[in-house]
C-alpha cells in the first residue's frame, strides 16, 4: 500500500517549481514511500521516558565570546591592494 501518490509528488514537485516527467514522478513517489515507511517505523520505538532534545550532543554554547580585536594596520591592507588612493581601495567603477 502506498503511502503517497503520484499526484501528490507532481503537487509537490508544482509548488516547488519543479518540472517532472511522469516516469521521474513514479520513481520519486517510490522513493518517498520508503522514506514514509522508514519514519513510521520510528513511531513504534518506546520514548516516554525520553526527554525531548534539539540536538544529539549535550553541547551548550560552541561559540566563541565575542570581543572587539584589533585589526590589520591600513597600511598592511593597502599593500595587498592592486590599486589604492586617497586610503581606500580602488575598485572599477560599477554605475554609470
Amino acid at each position: 500500500m502506498s503511502r503517497i501518490s503520484t499526484d501528490q509528488v507532481k503537487h509537490v514537485a508544482h509548488l516547488a517549481r519543479l518540472a517532472m516527467t511522469e516516469e521521474e514522478a513514479a520513481a520519486y513517489k517510490e522513493q518517498l514511500d520508503k522514506m514514509i515507511s522508514f519514519a513510521e517505523l520510528l513511531n513504534e520505538l518506546d520514548t516516554d521516558n525520553v526527554e525531548p532534545t534539539s540536538h544529539v550532543l549535550d553541547m551548550k554554547n560552541v561559540m566563541r565570546e565575542d570581543k572587539a580585536e584589533k585589526g590589520l594596520l591600513q597600511e598592511e591592507v593597502l599593500k595587498n591592494a592592486p590599486e589604492h588612493q586617497y586610503g581606500y581601495i580602488k575598485v572599477p567603477s560599477i554605475i554609470e
